[in-house]
């Protein structure tokens, strides 16, 4: 597009076609896009000469003022007139007509049928210079301009005119939008560039930001920045408007405002608003609204368990593991207050608030839970959990309904094991099935009833397949004293018949197995 080409235009007649002309205020033309172009051009391939010199309905152009529509007829016999039109419809010019007698057709002529559009700008009989655009699928357009306006405005143009002196014509082979390229010059008539742009659209504005910047008009350029630091992006507009903004070439345009949308230049770290976002939704009493932005939070957070909002997994897991620590403070207090001897004395008045606490303060915990298995990052949370065993000493002497949200963090965490989300110790599963395992059989029949997130399938998998990570003589000792419970009660006892199954073979067949594997090869050898 920087580089002139000597390129003669076609010397044949030309077709005269039906093109949709805007004008505006300013006096300038606003090119129909490529595919109105191509449409045009089509249809009249296809369709016969109009007889008695008839125009086909004109165009709806999308600007403020709309001039007639030049007529599709081919005039090769006689000479054309130039139809009447008012003052504020001159300064849109019709694309050339064809001459009585064309001249030979020039052996330099390009091989591909161009389509030619002619524009005006300003006042038409002071232009002094003509500037051609050959763009895509032969349409070239010629304007017709002024040099001290582009000279003034562009400083493509002005190092064009100052290089060629006297200069008449300026020709830009290879344009990638001509559009885009007629309004811009267009732009360079106008006064007040950014009212121009209130009603267009963000990806439009984003070409003539680019045409702009590749034509040195900088007036333009920062009329597309100041439109873009104003009006909302939607959907994807965001990442072309900061891909757009970022390429810009030079940095004397200020960009800064537009990209504090999305970064921030302020000096509290991420890590504290990262912080405080979840203090806030862990004290909040309001159901609903606690409710649905655990959900958000938890789903942002999934989006890439491989950083968080500081950009570093370290900082979320240390922000993330000091909230655990505070509400497991908090729920050992709790159970504490509502296992003391004279609280059972006290009025539903003053139990109440204590039980609800408790199950906030457990379904906190099974909150953050759920995050740090997301990111696979709760090996230290089994850990603090495994040795919580006052909490699980306190856990019979209260409600199965203000405790059963305790047992769900420990159904939590043997999922995890279970799916790999998590590599705890040896020591760490024992302690943890040793502490916590007997407190979820005896709320199992609650949480199969009264808990609609509760699945039965997943958790007794969970903890079969925990128990099998034990050495074997662990496997059978828990093993042995879930049997004896479920053979009391049953559905009321978590069923893991699959993990005893295995714990079988492993126990009573694999030895024989092998032995007699061992005693055939030593016959062989």
């Amino acid at each position: 597009m920087a580089e002139l080409k000597a390129a003669a235009l076609d010397a044949r007649a030309t077709k005269i076609r039906n093109v949709p002309i805007a004008v505006t205020p300013e006096g300038f033309w606003c090119c129909p896009s490529q595919a109105v172009l191509q449409k045009t051009a089509k249809n009249q391939n296809q369709q016969a000469k109009p007889k008695g010199g008839a125009s086909p309905p004109a165009s709806k152009a999308s600007s403020i003022q709309r001039a007639p529509t030049i007529s599709s007829e081919r005039r090769t016999h006689s000479t054309p007139t130039r139809p009447k039109i008012n003052s504020e419809e001159q300064r849109c010019l019709p694309a050339d007509n064809a001459a009585s007698n064309p001249p030979p057709k020039p052996v330099n002529e390009r091989p591909q049928k161009q389509h030619k559009i002619s524009v005006g700008f300003g006042q038409l009989e002071m232009s002094d210079l003509k500037v051609v655009l050959y763009g895509k699928d032969g349409v070239a357009v010629k304007m017709s301009v002024h040099k001290n306006i582009l000279a003034e405005n562009s400083t493509f143009f002005a190092d064009k005119i100052s290089r060629q002196s006297p200069v008449s014509s300026i020709e830009v082979p290879d344009c990638e939008d001509v559009e885009i390229y007629v309004e811009t010059v267009g732009l360079m008539y106008c006064s007040d560039v950014k009212q121009r742009l209130i009603k267009q659209t963000v990806p439009r504005v984003l070409r003539i930001l680019k045409v702009a910047e590749l034509l040195g008009f900088p007036a333009c350029v920062m009329s597309c920045l100041d439109y873009l630091e104003a009006v909302p992006w939607v959907g994807e507009e965001e990442e072309n408007v900061v891909s757009s903004v970022r390429n810009l070439q030079s940095e004397n345009y200020g960009i800064s405002p537009v990209l504090k949308r999305v970064a921030s230049d302020l000096t509290t770290p991420p890590k504290d608003t990262f912080s405080h976002i979840i203090e806030l939704v862990l004290r909040s009493n309001e159901d609903r609204g606690r409710r649905e932005m655990k959900s958000l939070v938890q789903k942002l957070l999934k989006e890439n368990s491989t950083s968080c909002t500081s950009g570093s997994p370290d900082l979320c897991a240390e922000t993330l593991y000091r909230s655990c620590q505070n509400c497991l403070e908090s729920l050992l207090t709790l159970f504490r207050q509502a296992t003391d001897s004279d609280f059972a004395e006290q009025s539903l008045n003053i139990k109440e608030p204590v039980f609800r606490q408790i199950a906030l303060e457990a379904d906190n915990l099974l909150w953050l839970a759920e995050i740090l298995a997301d990111r696979n990052a709760a090996d230290e949370f089994t850990v603090m959990w495994a040795s919580q065993g006052e909490l699980a000493g306190l856990h019979s002497k209260l409600p199965v309904k203000s405790r059963h949200l305790v047992s769900c963090v420990t159904a939590r965490l043997f999922v995890a094991i279970g799916k790999g989300e998590m590599l705890p110790s040896k020591d760490t599963r024992h302690l943890l099935l040793d502490v916590w395992l007997q407190p979820l059989m005896d709320d199992y029949n609650w949480l199969q009833h009264g808990c609609r997130s509760f699945d039965r399938k997943v958790v007794e998998e969970g903890i079969g397949r925990t128990i099998l990570t034990l050495p074997l003589e662990d496997q059978q000792t828990i093993l042995l004293s879930w049997l004896g419970s479920f053979l009391k009660v049953g559905d009321s006892c978590p069923n893991l018949q699959k993990a005893f199954e295995v714990w079988w073979r492993r126990t009573f067949i694999r030895p024989y197995a092998e032995q007699h594997g061992n005693r055939s090869q030593s016959g062989r050898s």
